[in-house]
């Protein structure tokens, strides 16, 4: 079952597409031409859960149409390599592209479905050389398969990880590069990019630090982080639109307090940006 056919409760997110991208993205389908502003991310830039995502705020506060082309639970990949979200994003007075976790996209150690970047396929010789002990046949996501192998050797762990971040600055900076034009790199999370984390598992976007995002700064024209308040965070799903079997990952989402902080801030960026 999936997130557009779920029961009563559910949003209806007006699925489109645009041109030839596989991708489905959040509707109601915005027009690709004239002014526009891109967003570019994963669930969070969707709006998974969220009736009015940040993406919809902005829109409102800036007066100008916001295309979203949030996916969820993407990974760098799948909007480097989709022609349609590039050509648009190339045509937009600016683009928001959302800091993206680094798990879910194909590395050295293992490969990610294409479009479904959260699905693990398989991993390659050098993962199965490393864990040998390990049946990879029994993992169908990343943070499973990675919560699994930080259990069973910290240090083998950390190879995996190290790993994953090198290959997502050097990604990272291809999407950045195929971009172009006015560009806003967008920190939102619950947490700062330099905090040190007890459970690196635990919060998204995974293994992204400071100085990653410092490595991109000279690749974009503005860098907008979103560190939500304790007092967005502690109002949990409410005014999230859920239905009873989604609720358990409604609670790990942003609610609409924390969208709209992203929004203030984002909007004045934008505004500055194009000279609104």
């Amino acid at each position: 079952m999936t997130y557009e056919t779920m029961g009563d409760g559910a949003l209806d997110y007006f699925p489109c597409r645009y041109g030839k991208s596989k991708l489905l993205f959040r509707g109601p389908k915005r027009k690709l031409e004239g002014d526009y502003v891109a967003f570019i991310g994963g669930s969070e830039t969707y709006g998974k859960f969220i009736e009015r995502p940040f993406t919809d705020l902005v829109e409102g506060q800036i007066g100008v149409p916001c295309v979203n082309f949030g996916w969820l639970n993407a990974g760098v990949d799948v909007f480097a390599g989709d022609a349609t979200v590039l050509e648009a994003a190339g045509a937009a007075r600016a683009t928001v592209v959302q800091v993206m976790g680094a798990q879910n996209m194909s590395n050295r150690f293992y490969a990610v479905h294409p479009r479904r970047n959260d699905r693990f396929l398989q991993a390659s010789a050098l993962m199965r050389t490393v864990f040998r002990e390990v049946d990879f046949t029994e993992f169908h996501f990343t943070r499973h398969m990675l919560r699994s192998l930080r259990t069973l050797s910290p240090e083998r762990y950390d190879m995996v990880r190290e790993e994953l971040q090198n290959a997502w600055v050097a990604r990272m900076k291809v999407l950045l590069g195929k971009i172009g034009g006015k560009t806003v790199l967008l920190w939102f999370a619950d947490h700062a990019p330099e905090m040190s984390l007890e459970d690196d598992l635990a919060h998204d976007p995974l293994y992204v630090t400071r100085e990653m995002i410092e490595s991109l700064r000279p690749l974009v024209t503005e860098v907008v982080e979103v560190t939500v308040s304790e007092a967005a965070l502690a109002q949990g799903t409410d005014g999230m639109k859920f239905s009873q079997m989604e609720a358990p990952a409604a609670e790990q989402m942003m609610g609409p307090a924390a969208h709209a902080e992203a929004a203030q801030a984002l909007s004045a960026s934008i505004k500055d940006l194009v000279g609104l």
